[in-house]
């Protein structure tokens, strides 16, 4: 896949990942205005276990699909993959009534871990059960449903992903909000139940995307079914047996990728409460909870997005560079993603940090930024190391490296695990993200330094392209806070008015600079492709 290729494939995905992460974080505005804190670590309570049960299910097979499609397409084996995807697919069919079945009876076993019996915590067991038991009907579609996406990205298709994607957050917003509004407003009913139909909104939600891709590889099958008749091979060149070991062997490390960030959070949510509750904190404990694991991480996730979308377009064109032995092409593919990177996240990630108290209060609550902003202050930065990891992790699949992933993240893992609790102890709420902060910048090091051991990349221009992105954003960062001082001067009050008015400028102007700056030192050219050209009026 040329480089163009993979740009047009890593900015549709991005795209498509931007708008649902953007739709994810807007409708958790009025969902806050229903549920408020409460409600919202509920939903926590229920999702993050959702996440992992998730991708446990798939067994990180639909990543692994895609690596396992772009190999024999490489190979001109177009029967291999078609008989190893349509066996995947009735594979995940039954890992998701399995895990369904698990999750579904295991409740109020994981509530139990969640909530402790001895601490004064606003839901209950019950509750807390309830919910759990809702999201988990979303087992039963996401699985299978996600493979085919895989299918689609190994053939370097971004689009079909892109849709479903987008589809499918919509359908679930419009189904949560509808039903808690009902719930809540009309009916008079609980908190806890319309949580409840919230997370269910994921089965809903998934059901309108299956259905979406469905109707894209049924329009599709004729060509698929033409490109298999070219094959090389009259039948798969590998036994069966032989080629699931090869899928799984793909697919293992995937799964511990894919859940990084719901294990992190886990270990918040299984050690947070009862930590504050032993220092005499509990009553705030879910309040607080619930900026680290719902509120604040939907601010922070959304630049490790781009992150996402770049590791599922890079994946096939690296393996397919490393599958002809093409040094020289994954090498640039690799120094040049890292570049990607920084230019887009470092300053982002930096951007938060200075206007987190702006961006909590315009979206969520100005009366609780007198600690949630100084919290998603903290969490901002972790945004690039999230980034760095998923991209490396991919990267090291791409080139065969995918077990390193499990040795990197359970180093991290154990980071966390070790220093969560002193530092919760000592610092509250700020200490459980600093100790993800460095589990996860542990995790990221570990990979770039493998990776580079197997593949020498180029690293004189990352090093190089990194500094002067640091030095971009270091002006830029001035610029944000001379202009959310200036915007600050008219208002005493605090309130969403004065936040949004010293968000939207500050980040339209710290933005515009930065980007000015990039193209004037034809930094955005060099990564992004001579397209950027076509915007050149709008850096004068």
């Amino acid at each position: 896949m040329s480089q163009s290729n993979i740009l047009r494939g890593t900015m549709m995905l991005t795209g498509a990942n931007y708008l649902s992460k953007v739709l994810g974080l807007l409708y958790v505005i009025p969902f806050f205005a229903l549920v408020g804190d409460t409600g919202g670590t509920l939903y926590s309570y229920a999702y993050n276990p959702f996440q992992i049960f998730l991708t446990i299910s798939s067994l990180g097979i639909p990543m692994a699909m895609s690596k396992f499609v772009a190999k024999y397409n490489a190979l001109e084996d177009y029967r291999t993959k078609e008989v190893m995807f349509k066996s995947g697919l009735f594979f995940m069919f039954i890992t998701g009534l399995v895990s369904f079945l698990i999750m579904f009876l295991s409740a109020e076993w994981l509530a139990r871990i969640f909530v402790p019996a001895d601490g004064n915590f606003s839901n209950s067991l019950s509750d807390v059960t309830f919910v759990i038991q809702m999201v988990s009907f979303a087992l039963l579609i996401v699985a299978p449903m996600s493979i085919v996406r895989g299918y689609f990205q190994g053939h370097g298709s971004m689009g079909p992903s892109a849709i479903s994607i987008v589809v499918e957050q919509i359908v679930r917003i419009v189904f949560l909000l509808a039903a808690g509004f009902v719930v809540l407003r009309i009916l008079d009913g609980t908190i806890t139940m319309a949580v409840g139909l919230a997370a269910f909104a994921a089965f809903i939600g998934a059901l309108a995307s299956s259905l979406v891709l469905t109707a894209i590889y049924r329009k599709r099958k004729p060509s698929i079914e033409r490109q298999v008749n070219q094959s090389r091979k009259r039948a798969p060149s590998i036994p069966r047996r032989d080629m699931y070991q090869e899928l799984l062997s793909y697919a293992g490390p995937f799964i511990l990728v894919g859940i990084a960030t719901p294990l992190y959070q886990l270990v918040d949510q299984v050690t947070f409460n009862r930590t504050m509750s032993s220092i005499g904190l509990s009553e705030i404990s879910e309040s607080l909870l619930s900026v680290i694991i719902v509120y604040g991480h939907k601010l922070v996730i959304i630049p490790v997005t781009l992150a996402i979308g770049l590791a599922m377009a890079l994946l096939p064109s690296i393996t397919h560079a490393f599958t002809q032995n093409n040094h020289q092409e994954y090498q640039n593919y690799i120094s040049k993603a890292f570049q990607i990177v920084m230019l887009l996240i470092l300053p982002a990630s930096v951007g938060l940090a200075l206007l987190s108290d702006q961006a909590y209060g315009t979206l969520y609550s100005p009366e609780e930024v007198v600690y949630a902003g100084s919290i998603l202050a903290v969490y901002a930065p972790v945004s690039l190391f999230f980034a760095l990891f998923t991209v490396s992790a991919s990267m090291l699949q791409g080139v065969n490296k995918q077990n390193f992933t499990l040795i990197s993240l359970g180093i991290g893992l154990l980071v966390k695990i070790i220093l969560n609790v002193p530092l919760i102890t000592v610092l509250q709420a700020e200490g459980a993200v600093i100790a993800t902060g460095i589990g996860v910048l542990t995790a990221a090091t570990l990979n770039v330094v493998k990776l580079y051991k197997e593949t020498k990349f180029e690293l004189k221009p990352l090093l190089k392209k990194s500094l002067l992105i640091i030095i971009l954003t270091a002006i830029m960062a001035i610029i944000v806070v001379i202009t959310n001082w200036l915007l600050g001067l008219p208002f005493t009050d605090g309130t969403r008015l004065q936040y949004s008015t010293q968000l939207f400028g500050s980040v339209t102007i710290g933005a515009y600079a930065y980007l000015w700056l990039a193209y004037k030192t034809t930094l955005l050219q060099h990564l992004l492709g001579e397209r950027v050209n076509r915007f050149s009026k709008l850096f004068i």
